[in-house]
């Protein structure tokens, strides 16, 4: 935190007014502070502090209509239009989970958030945004033109603090961890990892054995994982946009998880973006942000779920791309061919 701008919040207000077409994170980078600090800035202006809690805030969202949700890391932004319904709660991990909105919620990562009414030149945008301790931006819900307006002002009346500080107070951002191998447990990886019927006991199996994703894709070989190339990103996408294949990408943070879940029907590239840009959908991905890339098999009770997971050169996850199953459908052999035929990287066998 000591090397972040120490301004006050007038001067950031001002500092804003003479950058106003720039994004809200951009802006935030170029002056050195927290995206969380420029919103802070305008509290008693157009922004209010509201309480942060997932049970606070989830379950009111559905009365507001269609909404768009927005989600992001550093390298990669997803957007889905929808409504906020089918909340679950829990001590950890809470979901939206419908076919439009699928979100993984973790609360201990929801440390301020704020209602955002905002003039523009098309008239007022309002928004929720949730951020971290960090003051990075956790998750966002944008309202859309037939958003329910009296739902808004009674949700902001009822989630407004006694505390409006124009002044957020963040800690150190928490530093990515790379690849984390434990080489003299690869022959234990490899021997659970196919005895894996759920990919969520992958999230166990790897901190058990003292790695982490990435650092037990480096170990455990084929036919677990690949390493692909890293343009073969693009070659997937398009394969997908081309053969017209259901899958599921997720893309997060430590707050959030956003998944959308169908086809991909547009896809555009601008300068360093890939952009999915469909109707109720938009994907922005910064290719020059991609690092590594895996083909990762792991075994189900319903077969293999082959995934495609970039990562950067930090190591931190950008997105992952799975073939989409559903009751009707469960298994998807054409992803499985894309995947396949994505050509491998050139690296250094396993250990």
């Amino acid at each position: 935190m000591s090397n972040l701008a120490q301004l006050t919040p007038a001067e950031i207000r001002q500092a804003r007014s003479d950058h106003a077409n720039l994004r809200d994170r951009d802006f935030a980078e170029k002056l050195n502070i927290r995206e969380g600090q420029l919103v802070a800035a305008y509290v008693s202006h157009d922004v209010t502090r509201i309480a942060a809690s997932p049970d606070d805030i989830m379950p009111r969202l559905k009365d507001l209509g269609e909404v768009m949700a927005l989600t992001r890391n550093r390298s990669c932004v997803i957007e889905k239009v929808g409504v906020y319904d089918n909340f679950h709660s829990g001590p950890h991990a809470s979901m939206i989970l419908n076919d439009e909105i699928d979100l993984r919620l973790f609360g201990r990562h929801f440390v301020s958030a704020y209602a955002v009414e905002r003039k523009t030149e098309s008239g007022i945008k309002r928004s929720i945004q949730i951020f971290d301790a960090a003051g990075d931006a956790v998750h966002k819900i944008h309202l859309r033109p037939d958003s329910d307006l009296n739902v808004w002002t009674q949700l902001v009346a009822d989630l407004k603090l006694e505390d409006q500080d124009q002044v957020l107070r963040v800690s150190p951002r928490k530093p990515v961890d790379g690849a984390k191998t434990n080489p003299e447990k690869a022959d234990q990886l490899r021997d659970e990892w196919a005895k894996m019927t759920d990919t969520h006991q992958f999230l166990r199996l790897v901190p058990k054995l003292k790695m982490n994703r990435l650092g037990a894709y480096h170990i455990v070989g084929e036919p677990m994982a690949r390493q692909l190339a890293t343009d073969e990103v693009n070659t997937m996408l398009n394969a997908v946009l081309d053969q017209n294949v259901e899958v599921m990408i997720f893309v997060g943070n430590m707050g959030c998880i956003e998944i959308h879940a169908g086809p991909i029907q547009n896809l555009r590239e601008i300068g360093p973006w890939q952009n999915i840009l469909d109707p109720g959908f938009d994907l922005h991905l910064r290719m020059d942000h991609i690092a590594e890339v895996w083909a990762v098999n792991k075994p189900t009770k319903r077969g293999a779920a082959m995934s495609v997971e970039a990562f950067d050169a930090e190591g931190g996850i950008i997105f992952q791309v799975f073939g989409r199953r559903t009751d009707a459908q469960d298994h998807r052999p054409t992803w499985d061919s894309i995947v396949n035929a994505l050509s491998s990287a050139q690296v250094k066998e396993p250990a």
